[in-house]
Parts: C-alpha cells; structure tokens; sequence
C-alpha cells in the first residue's frame, strides 16, 4: 500500500529548508533549486507544491511567522502562569532580538522580506503579513491593560509607545546583527525603556 503524503508537512519541510539556507545566504540569493537540494527533494517536487519562487517566499513568510509565534509562546510559558502585562511585552519584544541562531535568522529574515516587498511586484502584490498590526495591537492592549491596573505611568500613550518599543527593537536587532552592539547592551536599553513605562508596584 502506497505511503500517504502529507502534503501540509511537506510544504512546511520545504518552507523549513528556505528559511534554513536563506538564513545562512540571504533571502536575495536563494532560488528553488537551492530549496530542493536543503529539503533533499527534487526540483520538480517544489514546483509542483509553490510554482514560482514568489509563491514560496510567500508561504515561507507566512510559516515563518507562525514558528515566531511559537517561539514567543515558549518565553511566555516559561514566565509562568499569568506572566502580566510587562513581563509579556517583554517576551514578546526578546523573542524578536537575535540573541540566538534562531532570533538571528528571524530578524534577518524579516527585514529581508520587507525589503524585497518593495521591489518584487509579486511579493508586494501579496499582503506582507495576514494581520500587519497585530503585534502593535498587542503591545498597546498591554499597556493599556498596564495602564488601568496601575502597574504603568498613568501618562503614557499606549499606542505612541507601543509603536516606539517595536521600531525600537527592530532597530535594536539590526545593530546586533551587523556588530554595532551586544545582545546584552540591546537588551540593557530595552529594559531601560520598559522601566520608564512600567511603574513598579507599590508596597504596603
């Protein structure tokens, strides 16, 4: 009897193998046939599942995002049960810095794709991201939540901050990336910043 395939499974071990060799060569530079010999399938077989290399970017995006999402879970559910609301930004935020292989594939992979949507009509055609706002949504509902609890300056802007605290860290994670900084000193002004929004709780 014929194995069944699986053809989720193989899509996400081909979008495994782009996000493998593009970490180590860059996005720009890897093409289908560098794909199928990573995921050691043939030519054909990556075609047939993507068709043209801007499908598989895309779906690589997509796969790359939700083991992103994954990654920041863990941090949460290694800050325990109910983390609150810094300590889930602060996930959140360290999840993104390359201060792993992992991050560091991240980031690089991220920014490659934001700037290849600026020049590939296909890719730009393609929405960059399901929900583009959602990490900023995210952030700001927790410094709201923040906010209201009493455990964040009452004068803040959650949005403003919000919007500042991911460009920050996106900035941030490139200069890891070329050298500029240390994970430590990166991480150092993050919390820097996030000891300016978040008041400590007060003790009776």
């Amino acid at each position: 009897m014929p194995k069944r395939v699986d053809h989720e499974e193989r899509r996400a071990q081909i979008a495994d193998a782009l996000i493998r060799v593009a970490g180590r060569r860059g996005l720009h530079a890897v093409g289908m046939r560098d794909v199928a010999a990573e995921a050691g399938v043939s030519l054909r077989l990556v075609q047939y599942y993507f068709e043209t290399k801007e499908k598989l970017l895309f779906y690589g995006l997509q796969h790359l995002t939700d083991r992103f999402t994954a990654r920041v879970g863990a941090r949460l559910a290694a800050a325990g049960a109910d983390p609150g609301p810094r300590a889930t930004v602060e996930a959140l935020l360290l999840a993104s810095l390359p201060t792993d292989d992992e991050g560091r594939t991240f980031h690089l992979l991220y920014s490659s794709y934001s700037i290849l949507s600026v020049t590939d009509e296909a890719l730009a055609a393609q929405p960059f991201i399901d929900k583009p706002d959602a990490a900023e949504n995210a952030v700001t509902g927790l410094l709201e939540r923040a906010r209201a609890q009493g455990l964040a300056d009452p004068a803040i802007a959650p949005r403003t901050e919000a919007i500042s605290l991911l460009a920050m860290t996106a900035t941030l994670g490139t200069s890891i990336l070329v050298g500029q900084r240390t994970p430590e000193s990166a991480i150092a002004v993050l919390h820097h910043h996030l000891d300016r929004i978040f008041s400590p709780p007060e003790h009776t």
